[in-house]
């Protein structure tokens, strides 16, 4: 659970590392408990730009409660903004991902201005600062710095936008370390470490613990999501590089040979403003298979919602053009569904093809429809597939793996301050 006091975000979901333990073993809690250690007391400031609908959110969502857990005291601040500096950022994170966009100084000039307006609101002396993403990027400059600051960027920087990166680059080169996904999304030039590291999921959040078939049912009851048909579902933001008038597209090829129906759904962030013009586009593209209930469009915010549609799908996609990580790609291998997924970003990090998944080229229609009927045509391959994936996932990114890397990262950087 996370609500808003002031700037602060309060996240208390009453899970301990320990309720972690028949999950990921004693090894990974021990390990973890050692790494603590040392660090006991220490406090560190997670800044993002808001609270919801995001994988960026829902990480931290989890992990603030862990850090505390631990001895580590753990805040978590949320840069407020009006609807003219979100439409610049979101335009700054489709330039960062290769969309030619140009920025005027009066646009830079707001955000620079927020960002200054943010810091007279809040204090900071705690041992580590991390900030995420571009939004609150410029913070470090209306400070007088005293600890590391951490840069962590989670979208894909393989081919941002040149000018903007010359623009926020002056910036970044202020943090002590920058952390990235991938290791395609390093910049040349940047004195700092620049750290890859992995995102991960809460297994026991409400959009990941195990639901009963009750609960499925009634979800799906209560959303107008039938089950008389077999389900393909596609969990993202209504986001022009979650390509979902492309999902569309390769639905009407799969609908050509198989009786099935199509779930989009994706709430909508408050730092997205484009989400509702993306949505409509998608509804008048599928307006032949809305009207026929063969495609079903929701926006609900609802974690329990999501967690049914992909226990409950027969076949989960990820048809992104560029994806920065993809968590929707690891919670629906974590459900034990097979994941049919472009291959970008970090997604290929996540589906080894043929074996925990399928990766495929982002526009190539016809070879996503192909894996897909394969999938729903064939109950054993379905099976081998979702049962490699979660344990893939399992190993690699639950969110005890995250835990065990921030500690990593604030063991090392206030070594580095002590020398």
């Amino acid at each position: 659970m996370a609500y808003m006091d002031g700037i602060t975000c309060i996240c208390d979901n009453g899970r301990t590392l320990e309720d972690h333990r028949p999950i990921v073993g004693d090894d990974v809690i021990s390990g973890i408990y050692r790494k603590a250690a040392s660090l006991q007391g220490k406090r560190v400031l997670h800044v993002n730009s808001t609270y919801q609908s995001g994988g960026v959110a829902e990480m931290i969502i989890s992990l603030v409660p862990l850090m505390n857990d631990v001895g580590i005291k753990t805040q978590w601040n949320i840069l407020n903004g009006d609807g003219d500096f979100f439409a610049i950022t979101k335009n700054f994170h489709n330039a960062l991902q290769g969309q030619a966009i140009a920025f005027s100084d009066e646009e830079k000039g707001l955000y620079l201005r927020t960002n200054e307006f943010f810091s007279g609101q809040m204090k900071i002396d705690h041992d580590l600062v991390v900030i995420h993403d571009p939004q609150p990027l410029p913070l470090i400059r209306f400070y007088q710095k005293t600890q590391p600051w951490v840069w962590r960027c989670h979208v894909d920087l393989s081919n941002p936008n040149a000018d903007l990166w010359e623009f926020l680059k002056d910036f970044v080169r202020d943090y002590d370390r920058m952390v990235i996904s991938h290791e395609e999304y390093r910049r040349r030039g940047m004195a700092m470490e620049q750290w890859i590291c992995r995102p991960a999921i809460d297994p026991l959040s409400e959009k990941n613990r195990d639901l009963s078939d009750a609960e499925i049912a009634g979800l799906l009851a209560k959303y107008g999501v039938p089950t008389d048909k077999p389900l393909i579902t596609q969990i993202s933001r209504f986001d022009k590089w979650k390509d979902p008038e492309g999902v569309v597209d390769v639905f009407a090829r799969v609908r050509e040979h198989v009786d099935c129906r199509l779930v989009l759904c994706g709430s909508m962030a408050p730092d997205d403003p484009e989400g509702w013009a993306i949505y409509r586009q998608v509804e008048e593209k599928a307006r032949a298979f809305i009207e026929s209930g063969d495609v079903i469009l929701i926006t609900a915010e609802d974690h329990l919602l999501v967690n049914a549609l992909q226990r409950a799908s027969c076949v989960i996609l990820q048809k992104s053009l560029r994806e920065g990580f993809g968590l929707t790609v690891t919670e629906g291998l974590w459900k034990g569904q097979p994941v049919i997924a472009s291959r970008v970003g970090g997604i290929p990090l996540q589906i080894e093809d043929g074996e925990t998944g399928f990766l495929l080229e982002p526009t190539d229609t016809d070879g996503f429809a192909w894996r897909i009927r394969q999938v729903l045509e064939n109950p054993e391959l379905r099976e081998r597939l979702g049962r490699a994936g979660k344990e893939h996932v399992r190993q690699h990114f639950l969110i005890t793996r995250l835990l065990t890397d921030y500690l990593d990262m604030l063991n090392a950087e206030l070594a580095v301050q002590n020398t």
